[in-house]
Parts: structure tokens; C-alpha cells; sequence
């Protein structure tokens, strides 16, 4: 068993006060040694998390001994890892736990949730059952379930934008589909919202199908906002679908190009990568700019100093100020 544990999570549930809940989310983090990023919102929680197995423990049954979510169901995923997958602690309030602007609200509404199993069985006996990927267009390049269909978009928010590529199927049996399950909540809300008669949604994501079912379909890697930048998910039938962005053959190794002002998420082997010294282009590889080779392709902002508790004191600090400068006006 590998020592550290990385979390993912949702819920919604509204958070009566996000900003004074924040300050106390953020203090247990740094008493428990989590490092990660959790968004509080009036709507509810979301994070990513990462720790030792002990702390993380303590961490969802704290959160589940909340009585503010006392009836819900975290449904955490929980994979392990070597050492923290995170350089830094992040609790922010923000005006929604998935930025997403469809103005739906999956408490009231929202597509038929699916158990991993439930989800592997409906595929492999209903031959009208159609998927869509509700992630980015990065995401689903690296891995896709077999016949899914993908936008063209960089967020949640552009579906709009994208709908009317799957009007015509209005009257399947679609099945949404995202990373841990918490864009498909909204995505199958507005789905509904526009006429989709029959909507259902993966309930725990990618992840938790690949960590209950063995991910069985699902081909290439399995995108993730951490140092892993990717992780499998196919234990049973895996194949690589993403190419080198530089020579493109098969390739599932995910990075961030070196050159700050570029940053493109890209597929490139690890071959090319250090002939390119961790850029996507000749271009980006003489940018004056270009970041040291990182065979692991990921770039985490310098925290040379950083510590949680400083951060926390810098927060506090700047709510001060801010609220000198209100009590000014």
C-alpha cells in the first residue's frame, strides 16, 4: 500500500456562511498536513486532496461529522500515491464549485445517477445507449470511453456553445460522463433543461469506475489537476489513444510545455520531450522564457518559502486590508 492517499470529492449542499467555513476548512487542513484545492461556495464543496493515509481519514470523517452535511453522501474517491500530489494548500470561496454559468441547480434536477456497475451493465446490454464527455477538449484527447462523443470546448461553461452537436439525440438514452462526477451534475441538469428526454449521468466519474470496475472501455489516460497530470484508469482492456504532439506516434504522456507563455497541455514521449527540452515547438524551445527540462513535463508556480500556514497568514492579511479599505469607501 502506498503511503499517501489523494481525494476527490463533491458535494452539494449549501454552506450557510462560505467565508467563515473556509477559515475553518483551511485551519483542519493545515492541523492534518493536507496539501490540495477546494473550492466553498454557497452551493457546496469540491476538492482534491492529498495526504497521508491517517490524515485523510481523519479529514472524511470530519467532513462527514459536519452537521452542515449531515443526510449526504460525499462519495469519496480515494486513490494512493507515493508522496503528495499536491506542492501547495488552496481554500477558496468561489460563486460555484464547478465554474460552469448554466444557471441550473442539480438539488432540484439532474440526470439519473449510475453506479459503476450499473453503468458497465447498461452499456454492454442496451445498444441505444449513447456517452458524452461533459471535460475539455485536453482531457478527452489524452482518454475517452470507446464511441463517446467530445466538444471542442475549454470549460464547462462553452456547452452552450456545443449542444446542438448532439440535438439529434434527444430521445436516446444519453449518459453523461466527466473525471469525478461533479461536472455531469450540472451538464445533465442543462441537458434536461433543453429537451433531453432520457439523461443519466456516471455517478463517481472515470475514476471511480476505473477504480470499482477496472475501467474496462475506457481508452488512454484519465486527465487529473495534480503533479500525476495523468493517471490509467484501464485495467482490463487499456489502449492508448493521444499521439505526440511531436512526432506523432502513440503516446499517453501528458505535459505542460515549458515555455510559460505557451503552457499548451500536450501529449508529447518522453523522447521528444528532451530532444525539445520539455517544449511543444522549435518555437517554444528558443523562448527566452523556457522553464528547465522537467521530464515529468509539469510545472507547479515557485513555492520557494511556501508553507499552508503562511498562506493562510497572507490570506488573513489581504481580508484585513480588504475590509479597511470597505469600511474607507
Amino acid at each position: 500500500m502506498k503511503p499517501y492517499s489523494v481525494l476527490l470529492y463533491y458535494n452539494y449542499t449549501p454552506i450557510p456562511n462560505p467565508e467563515e467555513y473556509r477559515v475553518k476548512h483551511h485551519l483542519f487542513c493545515i492541523e492534518n498536513n493536507l496539501l490540495g484545492r477546494i473550492i466553498v461556495a454557497a452551493e457546496g464543496l469540491n476538492g482534491t486532496v492529498s495526504g497521508l493515509k491517517a490524515d485523510c481519514d481523519a479529514y472524511m470523517r470530519w467532513l462527514e461529522a459536519d452537521p452542515i452535511f449531515a443526510g449526504t453522501d460525499f462519495d469519496f474517491k480515494v486513490d494512493y500515491h507515493e508522496a503528495h500530489t499536491f506542492n501547495k494548500l488552496h481554500v477558496r470561496v468561489k460563486n460555484e464549485i464547478v465554474h460552469s454559468d448554466l444557471g441550473v441547480d442539480p438539488r432540484v434536477r439532474t440526470g439519473k445517477h449510475l453506479k459503476p456497475k450499473e453503468f458497465k451493465q447498461l452499456l454492454k446490454n442496451d445498444p441505444d445507449v449513447v456517452l458524452v464527455d461533459m471535460r475539455s477538449n485536453y482531457e478527452h484527447e489524452l482518454g475517452r470511453f470507446k464511441g463517446a462523443y467530445t466538444f471542442d470546448m475549454e470549460n464547462l461553461r462553452d456547452l452552450p456553445d456545443h449542444v446542438q452537436e448532439i440535438e439529434h439525440l434527444k430521445n436516446k438514452k444519453v449518459i453523461t460522463y466527466c473525471t469525478g462526477g461533479i461536472k455531469c451534475e450540472k451538464a445533465s441538469a442543462y441537458l434536461i433543461e433543453k429537451g433531453f428526454t432520457d439523461v443519466y449521468q456516471l455517478h463517481g466519474g472515470i475514476i471511480k469506475y476505473g477504480l470499482e470496475e477496472g475501467g474496462e472501455d475506457f481508452d488512454g489516460s484519465c486527465y487529473v489537476f495534480d503533479n500525476r497530470v495523468a493517471t490509467p484508469v484501464n485495467s482490463v482492456n487499456p489502449e492508448i489513444v493521444s499521439e505526440c504532439h511531436v512526432c506523432h506516434t502513440k503516446s499517453d504522456h501528458m505535459v505542460n510545455c515549458a515555455n510559460p507563455e505557451c503552457n499548451e497541455h500536450l501529449a508529447i514521449c518522453p523522447s521528444c520531450l528532451k530532444e525539445m527540452e520539455g517544449a511543444c515547438s522549435p518555437e517554444c524551445k528558443e523562448h527566452p522564457r523556457k522553464r528547465p527540462y522537467n521530464e515529468k513535463g509539469y510545472y507547479s508556480k515557485n513555492s520557494v518559502g511556501y508553507s499552508p500556514e503562511l498562506g493562510f497568514k497572507s490570506f488573513k492579511r489581504t481580508e484585513k486590508i480588504e475590509k479597511q479599505k470597505k469600511a474607507q469607501l
